[in-house]
């Protein structure tokens, strides 16, 4: 039988495949009329919207999108499966060694435990005696931090997961910091020697004789090498690798005790074997030192402006004096983003440096999908010029493609308030279980955007929204998007040291748009036209309008249309949240594609509908002198036509100006578009339902409007 590995990588080709093909045709009955008769003309009556109660339920056979089928949850489930059975493995093999190697390890584990069970003894008391929730969180933290380094790490990584913890306790355990005293310098040196086989004197000119900074797992000196070069030398906690193994092992006989008083979900120990399996990547300093290497390549200096460059910084790694506990790293001088007067001293440009480290953060979510999980004020610095630079490569993510592309969906739904569209994603990423009433979900969504939207609209507030929502509807999260998520909150955090203002989400939305805009594979196209379209054909105009007018804005802006420009432009914006004009118009392109074929027809219906309605606003006697009247008075229009005029000459406006950021472009897409007989058929479609539907207005409203041009013009002489 094949293992979860093996069908995680049979399933990902056949993904592969289907994203190789054109959407599927659609299922229902009607639509299999319509493939085998042909499609309908565009001016045939739309097909009867389905009543509220069935169109939510858009994963039903009864419903089918213009967009085609949902992705399914089972890619989640395979790769959660796989990376269980690799940690499985970790933990199996370091516990064998545990209590092979070390005669004493049944010793040091009755020791262990004896010490667990005693604070969760007391732990179980309070249980008894406290009621209040956020009494029992500070508790619940207090003796997590008695427990030690594995149970500080832990309830780190569990404050991020609301899926399993209740929100006062995801609150609480926010609170949690490495709050473990450094052990002393003559073990440390005594590490270095046995790991790198030779004397401190012999390796070094020169190393501080006390560490420079302490956390849980390790502690760091500063040294120079012989050679001359200085260097930090990061040295691990002694016995890091047992302790945790057995920490590991042990929590599965308390992990009953501890859900039970924090009222977690059932899901407790397997979220845990995923922190602990991060856990042990991070006490292998070889791996953090690849990692650094394998950032750097992919977002530090040296790239070309047309990729994006950013002044991103990365230690170099000296391999001669790294071993599994031992790192050894380039000593770069910068400045704590949170000390704002070294920063206003050395007169950094602080939009500057929350530009490129937004951009160096969404290309590692969205693009390559390797990304540092825990970019706090401790991990990033301010170095000369403005540039900044990251360090700890322990706690990294490795977010597959499926799993980006679910996110960029998530984010535009989200920014749009699209309830449902973001009910929809949560199911078919695996966030919450086959059955679950997604009409429910997106109904509880809605209520947390409208909190949102009065409260806080930053990262924090939008997740303390969302914890009860995951909560209530039992939401497990993949294991990636719970170091997404983990990620996002610590960028958030470190950019509002700079400016207190910064919002993470609406920061993202420009790099997202371009994303959908740039990237030409099926499945990115797809989220364009469904948030641009809705599933039953009809087109979202309030959207295409602010995204026309977000790329018409580059035109006032002295940046290079092709994206190709350097730094920043002279309103101070960076380069990355301009559009690449030549991207826009293959993505427009491939929207008229999709219009145009049979799996566009219903979208064509309403196109032809919209321009109708259009039509009829502009055929009104009001409506002409608005257009020569220098004032600008819509006459007796009503304020719903009105609004449409107006919305209708700002597109147009708005469409121009982003036109001359690429005239040769636009015009050879049109010309390519136009020459093709569906486009002849759908314009001359268009032509012959206008001219049936506006035969009786056209002639009176032709020479109201000559009426009107010919006054126009005598008031111009007079004047």
């Amino acid at each position: 039988m094949a293992g979860p590995t093996s069908r995680l990588l049979l399933l990902a080709r056949r993904a592969d495949r289907c994203r190789s093909l054109h959407l599927l045709l659609p299922r229902s009955v009607h639509a299999a009329g319509v493939a085998a008769a042909g499609a309908p003309s565009p001016t045939m009556p739309p097909p009867p919207r389905l009543p509220a109660s069935a169109s939510v339920r858009s994963y039903s056979s009864a419903f089918t999108s213009v967009h085609g089928e949902r992705s399914s949850s089972e890619y989640a489930k395979i790769r959660k499966e796989s990376l269980e059975t690799q940690f499985g493995r970790i933990l199996g093999s370091s516990s064998r060694k545990l209590f092979a190697d070390r005669g004493f390890g049944p010793f040091l584990a009755l020791y262990r435990a004896a010490t667990i069970s005693f604070h969760v003894v007391k732990l179980t008391i309070w249980h008894l005696l406290l009621n209040d929730m956020h009494k029992r969180a500070e508790k619940f933290r207090e003796t997590l931090i008695r427990l030690g380094p594995f149970y500080i790490k832990l309830g780190q990584a569990l404050s991020t997961r609301p899926d399993i913890l209740p929100s006062g306790y995801c609150q609480e355990l926010a609170k949690l910091q490495d709050q473990i005293p450094p052990f002393p310098t003559r073990i440390a040196l005594r590490t270095i020697e046995s790991q790198l086989g030779s004397r401190i004197s012999d390796l070094f000119a020169d190393i501080s004789p006390e560490p420079i900074a302490a956390a849980s797992l390790g502690q760091v000196y500063k040294a120079h090498l012989r050679s001359g070069e200085l260097v930090a030398v990061k040295v691990q906690r002694p016995g890091m690798a047992p302790l945790l193994t057995l920490d590991a092992l042990l929590f599965h006989m308390i992990g009953g005790q501890l859900k039970r008083f924090a009222k977690a979900r059932k899901d407790l120990l397997v979220a845990v074997n995923e922190i602990v399996r991060h856990m042990f990547d991070e006490i292998d300093y070889v791996l953090e030192g690849k990692n650094a290497e394998r950032f750097a390549t992919l977002y530090s200096h040296g790239k070309d402006n047309s990729e994006g460059n950013t002044s991103i910084k990365v230690p170099k790694v000296y391999w001669n004096y790294t071993r599994k506990t031992i790192l050894t790293l380039e000593w770069i001088d910068g400045i704590k983003l949170t000390d704002a007067e070294r920063i206003s001293k050395a007169n950094l440009n602080r939009k500057k440096m929350i530009d490129e480290g937004l951009y160096c953060s969404l290309r590692q979510l969205l693009e390559d999908g390797f990304f540092h999980a825990d970019p706090h004020p401790g991990n990033l610095v301010a170095i000369e010029g403005g540039s900044l630079a990251y360090f700890d490569f322990g706690m990294m993510g490795d977010i597959p493609r499926h799993y980006r592309v679910g996110l960029i969906q998530m984010l535009v739904h989200y920014v749009n308030r699209d309830s449902l569209g973001l009910a929809n994603d949560f199911h078919s990423l695996g966030f919450v279980p086959e059955g679950t009433d997604l009409p429910a979900v997106a109904d509880a969504l809605r209520v947390s955007f409208g909190d949102v939207r009065r409260q806080s609209n930053d990262f924090q507030g939008v997740m303390n929204h969302l914890y009860d929502v995951m909560y209530e509807f039992n939401f497990s999260l993949p294991p990636d998007y719970a170091l997404v998520i983990r990620a996002l909150g610590s960028l958030e955090g470190t950019a509002k040291a700079l400016d207190p203002d910064f919002k993470v989400i609406e920061s993202a939305y420009p790099f997202v748009i371009g994303r959908l805009l740039a990237d030409p594979s099926p499945d990115m196209r797809k989220i364009l036209r469904e948030l641009l379209i809705c599933d039953d054909g009809s087109i979202r105009w309030n959207r295409l309008e602010r995204l026309i007018a977000a790329i018409s804005a580059q035109s006032a802006e002295p940046s290079n249309a092709s994206g190709a420009g350097s730094g920043e432009n002279a309103n101070g914006s960076s380069e990355w949240r301009s559009f690449d004009m030549h991207s826009v118009v293959a993505a427009t392109e491939d929207l008229f594609d999709f219009i145009l074929s049979r799996k566009g027809w219903r979208v064509r219906v309403f196109l032809v509908q919209d321009i109708i309605k259009a039509s009829d606003a502009f055929l009104q006697e009001a409506t002409f002198p608005y257009i020569f009247d220098k004032e600008g008075k819509m006459g007796e229009l009503s304020p719903e036509r009105s609004k449409m005029i107006r919305r209708l000459v700002n597109a147009v406006q708005s469409f121009r100006q982003a036109i001359s950021l690429a005239p040769d472009a636009w015009s050879a897409m049109l010309i390519r578009t136009l020459l093709k007989p569906e486009s002849q058929k759908f314009v001359l479609d268009v032509f012959l339902s206008l001219a049936s539907h506006s035969s009786y207005k056209i002639p009176e409203t032709f020479w109201l409007c000559m009426s009107r041009f010919l006054n126009y013009l005598d008031n111009q002489d007079t004047l």
